[in-house]
């Protein structure tokens, strides 16, 4: 792999609230970066998207005008005032407002901040969302720049041009980046830090370099950058060599990933994970116990399948039923703007955790085999997020509930007890079975179709490890169906890719469904 995603950071989460991770989470996480480099309380914030991008159409009932201003205002995606965060801005006086323009962008799901602060400073921030709450901010104020909130940053704006780079890196060995950007004859240093920024390496900078700021922004990302180790694998051939080699199951592998990954020790990634899993399987529990939110499509079915159980109407000891419920109880949870784990994305949340938890209570697995079966799941992740990442934007959902069914399916492989090559097959298999799959959902709301693909990709994983485990050929290497993801994605059209302007999206209904809900909420804002 030419870049090194993580677990914690690129697939298995963030926790978050809202419909989608690319616009709730991913704009919640560059708003607070926003926030560290405006560096006083806001006053009033324009956000706009240029016409032709992803956004124009969508930022509302997709979540990313929720995102920002959860970002703006400080909160925390755990807090309940996420729910309503234009009622918090209005209470405190801010103003926040967007538009649509046309500017020239690099990727479709481009957003502009125009900020304002309490005394006077104005900052303008160019970001895109690249999948599953990655993100990165891409100008400041003219300045080019790449942040994606895995480290801890130091800038110093209209720097002098007499402290060279060199001289810098002689200076500061600890750090691990040093750039410069220039805009007209003002000029930009970037200096990444894997640590928190001490008040005695400002001092030092402070007198060996001239500039007319220093502002120091923290990574919003749970694993900070730059304590990598070096892999024992890189490729899928060679985890599958290492694998057969050192007799490691997929879990095993997916553990020492992270953990030369993240930098930390064994017992600390074990327990990242174990909290993520236990959010997973809270937000279950939330939706299977009933869940109500006004602004979305469906209600709460996922009790239903229980009660179809009892009045003989369904098979009676499918384990089926219980992937359907559970799944369908994430997807509640997430509907209801209550805490989810993306996985790897919050329109494709549904189907790891949901089937994962029916595998290991139908086979009475062990929390700690739940857990490793979690650890395959993320580094079938690490591979995609490698190759297309799991933006529905640019490739529809072959990326979000395709890339989840290929997670899911060596997680269930993990709990059988199979090989990390089974794994890796039924990884291949679930994900080819998706491949082409378009993203359109109804009103922007991201429930429908997307419950119905979540359960069919839990489905499609349970049978995909099932086939492989029984020895099934998967015929296409895992490396192969990735790379054939990112070619299909060219040829599909734009409008069935998250924009609400094609497939399911643009039919009668949905049109009728859309104009309710936007009526409602006009009458409602005013």
């Amino acid at each position: 792999m030419e870049k090194r995603p993580g677990i914690f950071n690129d697939v298995i989460g963030p926790i978050m609230r809202g419909p989608s991770s690319s616009h709730t989470a991913a704009s919640w996480r560059a708003a607070k970066i926003c926030m560290d480099i405006l560096n006083e309380p806001l006053k009033k914030a324009i956000i706009d998207f240029d016409k032709d991008g992803a956004w124009a159409s969508n930022y509302k009932g997709q979540g990313t005008s929720l995102g920002i201003e959860g970002g703006l205002l400080g909160l925390e995606m755990t807090d309940d005032r996420m729910k309503n965060t234009e009622l918090v801005a209005n209470e405190l006086g801010i103003s926040i407002h967007y538009e649509i323009n046309s500017f020239k962008t690099n990727h479709v799901n481009t957003f502009r901040l125009l900020l304002e602060g309490i005394n006077g400073k104005n900052i303008q921030v160019v970001a895109i969302s690249i999948g599953g709450g990655s993100f990165e901010i891409q100008d400041i104020d003219g300045f080019e720049v790449k942040i994606c909130g895995d480290f801890y940053e130091v800038y110093l704006f209209n720097s002098s041009k007499k402290t060279t780079l060199e001289e810098l890196k002689s200076m500061f060995p600890q750090s691990k980046s040093i750039v410069e950007s220039f805009n007209s004859d003002r000029r930009l240093i970037n200096i990444k830090f894997s640590k928190e920024v001490s008040d005695e390496t400002i001092k030092k900078l402070k007198g060996i370099v001239s500039f007319d700021e220093l502002i120091i922004t923290k990574p919003v990302l749970p694993i900070v950058a730059g304590n990598e180790s070096e892999l024992p694998f890189t490729s899928v051939a060679s985890l599958l060599e290492f694998a057969e080699k050192e007799n490691l199951d997929l879990g095993a592998l997916g553990l020492i990933y992270e953990q030369c990954q993240s930098g930390l020790e064994d017992s600390a990634v074990i327990d990242r994970m174990k909290n993520l899993v236990s959010i997973i399987e809270n937000s279950i529990k939330t939706g299977l116990e009933g869940t109500t939110y006004e602004d979305r499509i469906l209600p709460q079915q996922s009790h239903l399948i229980n009660s179809a159980k009892k009045r003989n109407k369904i098979l009676q000891n499918s384990i089926i039923n219980q992937i359907i419920a559970n799944v369908s109880a994430i997807m509640e949870s997430k509907s209801a703007m209550e805490v989810v784990v993306a996985n790897p994305t919050a329109g494709s949340c549904g189907v790891v955790g949901g089937v994962l938890r029916a595998v290991a209570d139908d086979i009475n697995a062990t929390q700690d085999e739940l857990i490793k079966a979690y650890f395959a799941t993320g580094i079938i992740g690490v591979y995609f997020a490698a190759g297309p990442g799991f933006s529905a934007e640019e490739h529809g959902c072959q990326v979000e509930c395709g890339a989840s069914a290929g997670m899911a399916a060596a997680g269930i492989v993990q709990l059988f007890g199979g090989t990390a090559r089974q794994a890796v097959d039924a990884a291949s298999m679930a994900i080819q079975n998706m491949i082409g799959l378009v993203c359109d959902p109804i009103a922007d709301r991201v429930e429908a179709p997307c419950l119905g693909k979540n359960v069919s990709a839990a489905v499609n994983a349970l049978s995909s490890a099932t086939m492989s485990c029984a020895g099934y050929n998967a015929l296409i290497p895992l490396n192969e169906v990735i790379e054939t993801v990112s070619s299909v994605s060219k040829q599909m059209p734009t409008c069935v890719k998250c924009t609400g302007k094609g497939g399911l999206a643009m039919t009668k209904t949905a049109c009728a469904i859309k104009e309710k809900l936007t009526l409602k909420n006009t009458i409602v804002t005013a």
